[in-house]
């Protein structure tokens, strides 16, 4: 909208909505393809992050985008545009009576999951909620509070079941592949703390107490138990830390990890053909297609060698005397 005096009153969030739904419409953008994220929105319109997702979320609303957990926001198939009111908001904002913790948590961990931890911020997790920026400082302090929280409700999604699979590996699989889901689930978690200050969240600690009982009772001394248990978790966290950083470099580079390993083939045939490297050599040129990595593979190969490595340990000290 113009004014009498020629200037452009649209908010600067309609403009850019606006301007994605142009290219959308024109085929520019195609169903299933990804539209420019909070940060390249911020960085290309000179705007601030709360902005970049509230023009998102009002395409969102309208049926124009949707988000899928590490991909993104992309145009939504066959795009089930509706028409939006008149007014400056495609449909009426929650009151702030209608805004919770949970709420505000989930919203956070929905914005994490499709961007990154890198795009969180309490800013726009209040314009994806439609709410003052300030609202959810009520109820959150802020973003270092809000992560904890948000890790807290994702370590919580799964549980155990009561009855107790039988035997110390069995239970110890079990706890590795929970932990492994969650992380497959939300991977910014991975990015949160390190081994030597761990979060000490009580929804993690459930995960904790399984393998933990799962290793009591079978003659280990309490140090040796907390390093099994601990190197367990690491074998989860190290694997599960490369799923955001392959999202990120993706969002940055636009380069799929295929494509970026093709950009590469020629440094790739410079290392091969030096005569340096020959057991590489022979390895990657063994490779039919090229190696294909596969973060779920090497998970199980590592949880069995860690169980299997750790078996005589376990069940030596069970069954030795005294």
């Amino acid at each position: 909208m113009t004014n009498a005096t020629g200037r452009n009153d649209e908010p600067p969030y309609l403009r850019i909505a606006a301007e994605i739904g142009r290219r959308i419409a024109e085929g520019e953008l195609a169903p299933g393809e990804r539209v420019p994220s909070t940060r390249q929105i911020a960085r290309d319109w000179g705007v601030a992050l709360a902005t970049a997702t509230k023009a998102l979320t009002h395409l969102r609303l309208e049926g124009t985008v949707e988000t899928k957990p590490r991909v993104g926001t992309v145009v939504a198939a066959g795009r089930r545009r509706r028409t939006a009111p008149a007014s400056d908001t495609p449909s009426a904002p929650p009151t702030e009576q209608d805004l919770t913790p949970d709420r505000i948590v989930r919203t956070a961990i929905d914005i994490a999951d499709a961007e990154g931890l890198s795009a969180l911020s309490m800013r726009g997790v209040a314009a994806r909620l439609g709410v003052a920026a300030m609202s959810p400082y009520r109820y959150v302090t802020g973003k270092d509070d809000l992560i904890l929280l948000m890790a807290d409700a994702a370590y919580g999604e799964q549980f155990y079941p009561a009855a107790v699979p039988d035997g110390w590996r069995a239970r110890l699989e079990l706890g590795a592949r929970t932990l492994w889901t969650l992380h497959r689930r939300h991977p910014w978690l991975a990015q949160l703390s390190s081994l030597t200050r761990p979060l000490l969240l009580p929804n993690l600690m459930v995960h904790g107490e399984w393998s933990l009982s799962a290793l009591d009772g079978h003659g280990l001394d309490t140090t040796a138990l907390f390093d099994i248990h601990v190197l367990l978790y690491s074998h989860v966290q190290g694997l599960a830390v490369h799923l955001e950083r392959e999202a990120h470099a993706a969002a940055t580079t636009g380069q799929s990890e295929d494509q970026w390993m093709d950009s590469r083939a020629h440094a790739l045939q410079g290392l091969v053909e030096s005569g340096r490297f020959p057991t590489f050599a022979k390895v990657v040129g063994s490779f039919d297609d090229g190696y294909d990595l596969h973060l779920d593979t090497l998970f199980e190969l590592g949880l069995k060698a860690l169980l299997d490595g750790l078996t005589p340990v376990i069940e030596g000290r069970a069954q030795s005397p005294g």
